[in-house]
């Protein structure tokens, strides 16, 4: 059933829905976007790599837009831009992202930038340029694929953790500012993925013994991506909040968005 609120249906039908993927040429991108149009949506995907791009989206009867969202000029007005060509878009999924897994006094300045550029400029630029026009067409869903790294993180991989956790921390405020809005939001925090990303924590002494341990204790296993691509399709057709794997894991964010919810509750009747 779809979810409600103040009269408005929050969910998408994925079946005919026109679906825009960031970072969608491999990873946890490609899996939604193979998900989605799976499910009868029609999907564009944007990323970087135009070859594995085109691969993707020539396997699904998508349409590729090859482009490096970290520059400025490339991203700019680009909802607008794809709608002019494709048509309306009703799903946005905020996927592309890159980590960083070094001890932070190794880290360069371009480095610093690329991360928090990607990982969190990068979406709010997108969530800024789609949700006027889902807003004044009545519809839409956006999706924020974050980390459960946003709750706890672990040592070597600052400047990640800390781009995640403000992608979280916006998508809260957000949410709480957009709860009488007719348009559905949906953050996704996640564990580890067996991907080209989690490979990359490998040869790093601290990140790779503390995936380890928790591997061990059974708190943060290895999640599928497809099984994140079911969880955020399910998501955006049922219009649930949020998505967190493994499951086993919630309480984390849950803790972290407390204070958050403990103002919901304090301004929930001052009208925005």
């Amino acid at each position: 059933m779809a979810s409600l609120a103040h009269g408005y249906c929050l969910s998408v039908d994925l079946s005919g829905a026109r679906v825009l993927v960031t970072g969608a040429s491999r990873g946890i991108g490609e899996a939604i976007a193979r998900e989605a149009a799976a499910r009868g949506a029609g999907v564009i995907g944007v990323a970087r790599s135009a070859g594995a791009l085109n691969g993707v989206m020539t396997a699904i009867n998508g349409v590729a837009f090859p482009c490096d969202l970290s520059v400025d000029s490339e991203r700019s007005e680009l909802v607008g831009r794809l709608e002019a060509i494709h048509g309306p878009i009703d799903v946005l999924v905020n996927n592309a992202g890159v980590d960083d897994t070094r001890v932070f006094a190794q880290a360069s300045s371009l480095d610093v930038q690329r991360v928090i550029t990607l990982n969190q400029i990068v979406p709010i630029e997108l969530m800024r340029q789609a949700l006027p026009l889902m807003r004044s067409r009545g519809r839409g869903h956006v999706v924020n694929i974050s980390s459960l790294a946003a709750a706890g993180g672990f040592a070597g991989m600052t400047l990640y953790c800390s781009s995640k956790a403000g992608l979280s921390g916006f998508h809260r405020v957000l949410h709480h500012e957009m709860k009488r809005s007719p348009v559905g939001l949906t953050i996704v925090e996640i564990g580890p993925i067996p991907t080209d990303m989690l490979a990359s924590v490998k040869g790093l002494r601290a990140p790779e013994q503390m995936f380890s341990r928790l591997r061990r204790l059974q708190l943060l296993p290895e999640v599928p991506r497809e099984r994140v691509a079911r969880a955020v399709c399910d998501a955006i057709e049922s219009g649930t909040a949020n998505v967190c794997l493994p499951r086993r894991a919630r309480i984390y964010p849950l803790l972290v968005g407390l204070p958050q919810r403990i103002v919901n509750l304090l301004t929930s009747d001052i009208h925005r």
